[in-house]
Parts: structure tokens; C-alpha cells; sequence
């Protein structure tokens, strides 16, 4: 019998320092936590965004393309998916002659806890040129995707716009 309570006392004193070992070893093992960048990182994008508001009122196409992600999409109104630099380059040299002025303001920016992504939400202004060349101003809003790139610089990967003017009315048939 006392070799029994030797044996089981010995395992399960045996048991308990390797737990304790185990333990000690994964809590030490873990990386340091990393630091929170979200706020430089909001500041970084939110710069970023007013640098590349003034770059499109100046009708700099390839500024303002350079500001894209080299596998960003671009998802304007009334037009495909452009999903490549070319195509978005062309939306833009499509649209920015249109303008006489144009310019965004960021309303909200939410970075994700890994730092690799964030969105953000604003607003659009512009004046387009009407059909009798008198400028029609036009308001709407966005939706930009950011991801920070390899080299820690952030690009637009996604941005969508669209004006908050009301949907043209489908045609009436009369028959």
C-alpha cells in the first residue's frame, strides 16, 4: 500500500510541476503585445484623404489615382467596376474635366485593432459643368476602404461614391 500512495503522490506530484512548467513556458513564450497604432494611423489615412481631396480639385489625374492601391477597386455611379489602375485611371480622366471644383471631407474613420485596415465615410461637393455650361453644384457621399501596404503605407483599396440627388425616374411606357 505504501508503495501505491509513493507511486500515485510521486505522478501527481510529477504531473503538477509539468503543468506548471507548461504553464510558465507558454505565458513567456507569447509575443510582447503589440502597441496600439490606431490613432496615428487614423491621422495618417485622415491627412492622407486631404492631400488627395486637393490633388482631384486640381484635376491631377494621376495624382489622384496614386493614391490607389495597385489592386484597389473603384466602383463610381452610372459606370463598371473599375477594377485596375488603367480603369480607374480612365474613370477619372472621364470625370475630373466634368468638374469645375471638387472636394471631400471625412466624417468617420475606423481603423481595425490589427492596424492593417480601415474605413472611412465623408462627403463630396463639386460643380459640374451643365448643359448650357452654367455650373450645377452636386453633393454626395463615400465609402473608402484603406489597407496599409507591405512597405506601411496606406492606399485606397476600395471607394465607392454616389450623389445623394434622387434616382432618375424609370421611363413611363405608354402603349
Amino acid at each position: 500500500m505504501m508503495r501505491f500512495y509513493k507511486v500515485f503522490f510521486g505522478f501527481r506530484g510529477l504531473l503538477a510541476c509539468s503543468c506548471v512548467i507548461v504553464i510558465l513556458l507558454t505565458t513567456s513564450c507569447n509575443r510582447a503585445a503589440l502597441s496600439d497604432t490606431r490613432a496615428s494611423s487614423e491621422q495618417a489615412i485622415r491627412t492622407l484623404d486631404s492631400q488627395w481631396s486637393k490633388t482631384a480639385a486640381s484635376h491631377d489625374v494621376d495624382g489622384t489615382v496614386a493614391f490607389y492601391a495597385d489592386d484597389a477597386i473603384l466602383l463610381p455611379p452610372d459606370e463598371p467596376l473599375a477594377g485596375d489602375k488603367a480603369s480607374i485611371r480612365a474613370s477619372w480622366a472621364g470625370t475630373l474635366p466634368a468638374m469645375d471644383t471638387i472636394s471631400w471631407n471625412v466624417k468617420t474613420i475606423e481603423v481595425a485593432k490589427s492596424g492593417e485596415l480601415a474605413y472611412l465615410t465623408g462627403a463630396w461637393t463639386t460643380t459640374a459643368k451643365g448643359p448650357n455650361g452654367t455650373p450645377v453644384p452636386v453633393i454626395g457621399k463615400l465609402l473608402e476602404v484603406w489597407k496599409k501596404q507591405p512597405i506601411g503605407q496606406w492606399k485606397c483599396a476600395a471607394d465607392i461614391f454616389n450623389s445623394d440627388a434622387p434616382a432618375n425616374p424609370a421611363p413611363s411606357s405608354t402603349k
